[in-house]
């Protein structure tokens, strides 16, 4: 049987303040399959972006232990925690975060070239790929400011699936967007999982979200106390 794609065990966090320690994850333990499509929902402060943050290996400050592919991530130094970022992970979040200056293509480009194991002229060819996937292969020349908000966000979608990463993980993706464009992004994400080649993590405030997706798990003052 193959190890789940990624799983926590006992994972722990606390912010230190001169008012006094404050536990904001305690002993949070789950796993993710191959293939699944799962999120977590909890009201604001639960502590459901601080675990993303953790899983997502941009914060390694924490209690417990955190495996991808059944590899220990606790040990690994900063430049190999990004290296598996990089190659491993791909990132959607509530706001694009694309850069204005650059056309749609460039932005999808830019993790490719980051990651500096293809020529340029490869990683072009892969964002067009991703481009062509979300259906935006005709907006590719044009600057990132001059497509619509939903049209950003499949962009962002585009720009994660650059490196071919295992698993997507997302912090409020369709938080920005009418029930319309919403409706489609999560189509899109659930596409990926069904071809098998990704894992989706999404937090989110849309139960109607979240009730499509394979599992939901439920987190109240930094504890997971459903969807297990």
């Amino acid at each position: 049987m193959n190890p789940p794609i990624i799983e926590a065990k006992n994972i722990g966090k606390i912010f230190h303040d001169p008012a006094g320690d404050l536990a904001v994850l305690k002993n949070v333990s789950f796993n993710i399959g191959h293939g699944e499509f799962v999120s977590i929902m909890g009201k604001s402060g639960c502590g459901k972006s601080t675990l993303l943050y953790i899983l997502s290996t941009m914060d390694s400050d924490y209690t417990g232990e955190l495996y991808l592919h059944g590899e220990k991530l606790g040990d690994k130094t900063p430049d190999e925690l990004a290296e598996v970022r990089n190659r491993r992970i791909g990132f959607v979040f509530q706001f694009h975060y694309l850069l204005p200056e650059f056309t749609v293509l460039e932005n999808v480009m830019l993790p490719g070239l980051k990651l500096g194991n293809r020529s340029r002229e490869e990683v072009e060819h892969d964002a067009m790929e991703s481009l062509k996937l979300l259906g935006m292969e005709d907006q590719a020349l044009k600057l990132a400011t001059r497509i619509s908000g939903g049209q950003k966000q499949r962009v962002a979608i585009a720009r994660a699936l650059i490196n071919q990463p295992d698993l997507i993980m997302g912090d409020e993706p369709t938080g920005n967007l009418d029930s319309r464009n919403a409706g489609i992004v999560f189509d899109i994400l659930k596409d990926l999982t069904r071809e098998g080649h990704h894992s989706m993590l999404i937090v989110t405030h849309d139960a109607d979200f979240a009730a499509k997706t394979d599992r939901t798990i439920t987190m109240a003052d930094g504890q997971i106390v459903g969807g297990i």
